[in-house]
């Protein structure tokens, strides 16, 4: 993940209102998390995860919560939203057990390998299919052989009439989380534009091009779909 100008800019005020603009969507993030806690349950005790554009945290202190001798890497690129995740962590008491790198993963500092990452909405800030790949490389080449990824983002084949009528539902939820009816347009326009919407097909394809074992769809809320994969022998 390279230093470039991200599609969204998550800035002072964006980034201190993040979690409460999406608070009425909490019970989609919760599941996510539950599930992930169960993919990752049988990683060692002491396993150390890769929190890649790990936002304010929140799957870190989830995972943090549930598995209490785990250590965390949390590396994100906007210096506003690392700060809040720093708080939090900080005000869960879990301080000790995490390290904190403001970028991007090529500039993240030599380390043991990971036990596993999780990359939650991330890549489908990158337009070009090639530098996606290279995205998910960068994270398998931290990861222990048999090291798992956890990746989601949002994914559709925009030429299909289905994508039409879920878009409609996707717009409506934003609008039940009282977003800004300017914003809900804007999202609207930018699936395609600043944001790659691709086939869950395509996205496996470069999940797999990045390293990894053929990933298994494990989630979807509307347009939202997770996966995991285990890093390629």
């Amino acid at each position: 993940m390279k230093d470039q100008e991200p599609a969204v800019v998550f800035d002072l005020e964006r980034a201190s209102s993040y979690d409460e603009r999406f608070a009425a969507l909490a019970p989609m993030r919760d599941a996510l998390h539950l599930l992930i806690r169960v993919i990752l349950s049988e990683l060692p005790t002491n396993a150390h995860i890769l929190c890649v554009g790990a936002g304010t945290g929140a799957e870190l202190i989830y995972l943090a919560q549930n598995f209490p001798q785990w250590r965390f890497t949390a590396v994100e690129p906007a210096a506003p939203m690392l700060d809040i995740c720093r708080q939090k962590v900080e005000e869960n008491g879990i301080t000790s057990r995490c390290t904190f790198h403001e970028g991007y993963l090529d500039s993240l500092p030599a380390t043991d390998a990971f036990d596993a990452a999780t990359c939650l909405l991330v890549s489908h800030f990158m337009m070009q299919q090639d530098e996606r790949s290279d995205f998910f490389q960068q994270i398998a080449s931290r990861l222990h052989p048999d090291g798992y990824l956890v990746s989601s983002d949002l994914a559709f084949d925009m030429a299909t009439s289905e994508y039409q009528s879920l878009l409609e539902v996707w717009l409506r939820m934003l609008k039940y989380a009282q977003v800004p009816v300017v914003e809900i347009e804007n999202f609207r326009v930018s699936y395609g534009r600043s944001v790659a919407l691709l086939s869950p097909q395509k996205v496996e394809s470069i999940i797999t091009k990045g390293g990894f074992e053929s990933p298994v769809l494990f989630y979807q809320t509307l347009l939202i779909h997770a996966w995991y994969a285990k890093r390629s022998a």
